[in-house]
């Protein structure tokens, strides 16, 4: 059967959220992107949510694509993002899907996610992130030398308006290179797909504001004391990890599973930060082998498959 995407738009948290929605199951599932990408980035995950019963929603995040873009960048501090994911929880929620969210994100996404389940100002069913560490972890192994020289970006994005130009310049070739020449396997990020990011970098003021999630976290963090110093998190994780990944090093892993009660953590060799873009078949059946309550396949060179879900 086959599951296309639909784009609406949902008021929520006082904003106006573009969002791909596929599915029409009495499960929700709720998918939170990354930077500098867009909901576009779940376009593999989304049929497969469908299929199993979910309606799956992948808004743009606050000032990405034709989502409400607010000025200034307190607007981008993570109680605001926190508030959005429960905004549209509610909305889901006014729309009869009333059960408990699992919650599935990448990157900044992860970040938010990983604070949403702690705070878990909304019940979480279940809770999927790739490629973004616990945020304990994170705090810790960011005063590491080798992780402060792979997170350089984010100091250099600390400069008012030079990230946005050199971003946006040459139609913003440099939103494309980042996809294309960190991904190992570069099958799925074709010219389709980059030209989509380009486009969606290139809407006056998205720049801007997808770089004001990096300056607002280095602005006072109100989680910060939680995130030093964490609950136990028990609701259920999988974290997926394309261990190339030049951004995030593998070992802000280790550890995590003395900070869930329920952890399963399956790593992705020879793929890079884009997982689910890059390796979606292999992130599809870990995902459907974990939501269906089957062992999590592992993954061999490039990703692949080793043992069957």
């Amino acid at each position: 059967m086959s599951h296309e995407i639909k784009t609406a738009f949902i008021d929520a948290n006082g904003l106006r959220f573009e969002v791909d929605m596929c599915g029409e199951g009495e499960k929700f599932a709720l998918l939170l992107h990354g930077f500098p990408e867009s909901n576009h980035s779940w376009r593999f995950q989304l049929p497969l949510l469908a299929e199993l019963g979910y309606t799956a929603w992948a808004p743009n995040l606050r000032g990405y694509g034709q989502t409400s873009r607010p000025k200034g960048v307190g607007a981008y501090a993570m109680n605001h993002l926190i508030d959005d994911v429960s905004g549209l929880i509610d909305a889901a929620a006014a729309r009869g899907l009333k059960g408990p969210t699992t919650l599935i994100a990448h990157d900044w996404g992860g970040a938010i996610g990983w604070t949403y389940a702690l705070a878990h100002p909304r019940p979480l069913e279940r809770f999927i992130v790739m490629n973004l560490p616990h945020p304990a972890l994170f705090m810790k192994g960011v005063r590491s030398f080798a992780q402060l020289k792979k997170s350089w970006y984010m100091f250099f994005f600390q400069i008012p308006g030079l990230p946005e130009k050199l971003f946006t310049a040459r139609n913003a070739e440099p939103i494309a290179k980042a996809f294309y020449n960190m991904a190992v396997d570069k099958t799925h990020f074709t010219k389709e797909v980059l030209d989509h990011y380009r486009a969606n970098a290139l809407i006056p003021g998205a720049m801007t504001a997808m770089i004001n999630y990096y300056r607002a976290g280095f602005r006072k963090n109100p989680y910060q004391k939680m995130w030093e110093k964490p609950p136990l998190l028990h609701t259920p994780t999988l974290m997926l990890w394309g261990e190339e990944d030049t951004a995030l090093g593998k070992e802000l892993t280790y550890g995590t599973e003395e900070l869930v009660s329920d952890f399963t953590i399956r790593y992705l060799p020879q793929v890079s930060h884009w997982v689910q873009q890059e390796a979606p078949e292999t992130v599809n059946a870990m995902m459907k082998a974990w939501l269906s309550g089957e062992r999590v396949p592992e993954a061999g060179r490039q990703g692949r498959l080793l043992t069957a879900a």
